[in-house]
């Protein structure tokens, strides 16, 4: 469950009370993960997956009632404000447009104090932060505009241009900078809380960053760009059973050869970072290593595009000189052939296995527990999933049979519960569950639809949905399948 899901009267869930308990839930039900969408900012389509930056956290999950314990708002400052959200869903409209101007109250407060931790933390994040924040104000003085629609001087990062506006917008570029000070120092108190309480976060690293990114624009050396600095080809995955065209997801695509003569280096730094801000990382489209789908720029559809060898075990064993392979985990799903499988074998992450996906009749029998080795975590599904009784509505009756003769199903224990504990009994080292299939939410409450804009990444689960009741329930689970913390 994302941050964004917690209960909050502020529009989203934020890094505040709401967190904590949830946390204290965790531990109180034997659990010992939480994982998370990316944190970072969200811009298009409201995603995580794509984002304004890599590194940065999302200013939206900052908690507006800490700022105020630690003297950097007033109550009146946000409490009466009309966040125009139900208590289910998030707002993102809303937020753009009202939480900005709080956070610029707190910033305003922090900066006339200058605590010596501000400084500390633009020093250490330095290799990303000035860029960043220069890109964040350069986008708001042109309102809004993607990057590669901005004066000519500064979308090719011209020194005498970039210097005439970091000093004639000197506030503006602080303003960024001090809300990811914000960010990171709530950020770090409750991870530290989760820590001690015995529970672990599953940071998401998507393989690919945003065109519209503080990164392509100040790295574009490391991408498929033309001279004119657009992509020649773009992301997606092929036509399948699940998408007659293909998904078109539009970010550039890496230049792997001139990665490759820095010994991968922005890379090696990048999951460097990620490593130290999470417990373990799930490294998502690990099969575009192996192999990725390139799109010609401009194609509306995924249909025309071509597979082009990644990088593979080249850039794996840079990862695992500069940080190692602990505590990784490897989204391999998608169209998997056996160069995929061979790189997963000799990077010897764990990959997933997705229980919807073991009764799809468009899937090989791969995702049946039967199957699995104990090295791979089992989800019950993923962010890009149904619930699993949104599955159960959805999916063709005979694969919904199936599931229901293979892990014997009853409407007693209820089909979310069943899944779940096919999950639990099956040998796979680590089980993750949606928190919508432990509350037994319908497919209403699905968290993304792949291919489509406008519906997802809103859902909230409601206050006071996680019960001390549902705890025990759930530990009693986890004694009985002995996944109790040791």
């Amino acid at each position: 469950m994302h941050l964004s899901s917690l209960p909050s009267p502020y529009g989203i869930g934020t890094m505040g009370a709401e967190a904590y308990r949830f946390v204290d839930f965790l531990s109180d039900a034997g659990q010992s993960i939480w994982q998370l969408l990316p944190i970072c900012p969200t811009s298009f389509g409201d995603s995580p997956y794509q984002s304004f930056s890599t590194f940065a956290g999302n200013p939206y999950l900052i908690d507006l009632d800490a700022l105020a314990e630690d003297g950097l708002l007033d109550e009146e400052d946000y409490r009466l404000i009309d966040w125009e959200s139900a208590p289910d869903s998030v707002n993102y409209g809303a937020l753009y447009e009202k939480r900005y101007p709080v956070l610029q109250k707190a910033v305003k407060r922090l900066l006339s104090v200058r605590p010596p931790e501000y400084d500390e933390f633009c020093t250490k994040a330095k290799a990303w932060l000035p860029d960043y924040a220069l890109f964040m104000a350069i986008k708001d003085a042109n309102g809004g505009k993607p990057w590669k629609d901005w004066a000519e001087e500064l979308r090719r990062r011209a020194p005498s241009a970039l210097e005439r506006f970091r000093a004639e917008h000197r506030e503006e570029v602080e303003f960024w900078q001090v809300i990811q000070f914000l960010f990171f120092r709530q950020w770090g108190f409750l991870k530290s809380y989760a820590n001690q309480k015995g529970v672990s976060i599953i940071g998401d690293l998507p393989i690919y960053v945003a065109g519209d990114s503080a990164e392509v624009w100040a790295h574009p050396e490391e991408f498929q760009l033309d001279e004119n600095l657009n992509p020649t080809e773009v992301a997606g995955c092929p036509p399948d059973g699940f998408s007659a065209d293909g998904q078109l997801w539009g970010n550039p695509l890496f230049d792997w050869d001139a990665m490759e003569r820095s010994n991968f280096s922005w890379w090696r730094q990048r999951v460097a970072y990620q490593k130290s801000i999470y417990d373990i990382l799930r490294i998502d489209h690990f099969r575009g290593l192996s192999g990725y789908y390139a799109i010609p720029a401009g194609d509306t559809t995924a249909k025309n595009g071509r597979w082009r060898k990644g990088p593979g075990m080249k850039l794996l064993r840079a990862l695992g000189e500069e940080c190692g392979f602990d505590d990784v985990i490897a989204e391999d799903l998608g169209f998997l052939d056996d160069d995929v499988r061979a790189l997963l074998q000799e990077s010897g992450l764990p990959g997933m296995k997705v229980l919807e996906f073991a009764f799809d009749s468009r899937e090989s029998g791969d995702y049946l527990p039967h199957n699995y080795e104990k090295h791979c975590v089992v989800y019950t599904g993923t962010h890009d999933n149904d619930t699993a009784l949104g599955w159960m509505d959805s999916a063709p009756q005979a694969d919904v049979q199936k599931a229901v003769e293979y892990l014997n199903l009853t409407k007693e224990e209820g089909f979310s519960w069943g899944l779940m504990r096919g999950a639990w009994s099956s040998v796979g080292e680590l089980a993750v569950v949606q928190m919508q299939d432990v509350l037994s939410l319908d497919g209403k409450a699905r968290m993304n639809t792949p291919a489509t804009v406008g519906t997802n990444w809103k859902w909230r689960m409601l206050p006071g949905a996680a019960t001390p009741a549902l705890a025990a329930k759930l530990r009693g689970q986890m004694a009985l399948y002995q996944r109790l913390p040791r």
